[in-house]
């Protein structure tokens, strides 16, 4: 009977006597698995991919960032010769006017800077805003016939009241430079400073105002307590003010009421307009579309209309906007909100602007 026994783990040694070590102890040899080189390969790409992840990561993050604010503007063709060099360009006001920045102005800036544009249609589809906002791009507008020395024409769009209408103004005294579509809403000549007295339904809710002041005036405009008359009438010198103001960039846009004052007294009162009736008062020139405003531009500038394009502006996407499939939408913006509730006055057709602005 063969005396060999199994080797113990490990090596070839000749183990102890049976019974020194349990029956599990004893295997056979057990060959040693080592690692190839194409395995070392993988393992090692993988660590740099898991590298170059990491940094693209932190730089994508860098960018995003840095692109969160608004992005250039890009050119859209509209009509006439698209491989002209010469341009009309189209600026476009839309939504409640609120500082006159953002979009607005970046569309200005570009008019301003680039020398191809020879001609500029303003697009407004606005009820208005503040006063200060929609003066802000009246007087910017006004800076490129100044500076520019380059014709401008309003096409108006659904809705361009108060200080739609005001902007509308920076054509200044060229005749035929003013068209409203066929439902175009025009006119609300007029300023309002909104206040609301919720003084009541805070009494009701056990809530009253404490605030300290240096002087009662400080707090005026408060909506948890009613107005009182010396409130009212400073509010109302301060709309009187802004109203004068705003009769006075008519007349200026509007030479026919320069003569006749009288009627613009009588159409400056908030009333709303129809394209047909504010053509029948001297408020716009013509009934037309952006295609009539093109053909008034052109004649005005003297531009050969094979040898011009006409563009539009448009935000250029950013990484958050395509990230998020959010691109050319306006954001709600919470100070805007909170801005309103400030008591300050405003060319503004509807009771209260929206929390979307200057777009």
């Amino acid at each position: 009977m063969s005396t060999d026994r199994p080797s113990m783990p490990g090596g070839n040694a000749t183990p102890p006597p049976m019974g020194t070590y349990p029956p599990y102890y004893y295997a056979p040899n057990v060959p040693t698995k080592r690692r190839s080189v194409f395995s070392l390969i993988v393992i090692l790409f993988l660590i740099v991919c898991l590298g170059v992840s990491a940094l693209m990561n932190l730089f994508l993050s860098t960018v995003l960032v840095a692109q969160a604010g608004p992005g250039k503007l890009r050119e859209e063709y509209v009509a006439l010769n698209e491989m002209a060099r010469q341009k009309i360009a189209v600026i476009t006001v839309e939504g409640t006017i609120l500082t006159g920045e953002g979009f607005v102005r970046q569309q200005i800036d570009e008019v301003m800077d680039d020398k191809t544009v020879k001609a500029v249609i303003l697009r407004v589809n606005s009820p208005g805003g503040t006063i200060t906002g929609s003066d802000y791009i009246y007087h910017y507008l006004r800076r490129i016939k100044e500076k520019r020395d380059i014709p401008l024409v309003v096409s108006m769009g659904g809705l361009a009241a108060s200080g739609g209408y005001y902007i509308s103004m920076a054509v200044g005294d060229c005749p035929e430079s003013i068209f409203a579509e066929p439902t175009t809403w025009t006119g609300s000549l007029g300023v309002k400073i909104p206040h609301f007295d919720l003084s009541k339904l805070l009494h009701n809710w056990g809530i009253q105002e404490d605030t300290i002041v240096s002087h009662d005036l400080k707090n005026m405009g408060s909506f948890a307590k009613p107005m009182t008359e010396e409130e009212r009438a400073i509010f109302q010198q301060l709309v009187n003010q802004g109203f004068d103001r705003f009769k006075e960039v008519i007349r200026s846009g509007r030479p026919a009421f320069e003569k006749d004052p009288q009627k613009l007294d009588q159409l400056a009162t908030g009333q709303v307009f129809t394209a047909k009736q504010a053509v029948e008062n001297g408020l716009v020139d013509r009934i037309g579309f952006l295609e009539d405003a093109v053909d008034r531009v052109v004649e005005l500038a003297e531009l050969n209309p094979d040898k011009v394009k006409v563009i539009r502006y448009k935000k250029e996407p950013t990484l958050v906007s395509i990230l998020s499939g959010k691109q050319d939408q306006a954001s709600v913006s919470i100070e805007a909100m909170f801005d309103f509730m400030t008591p300050k006055g405003y060319y503004l057709h509807t009771w209260a602007p929206d929390a979307v602005g200057d777009r």
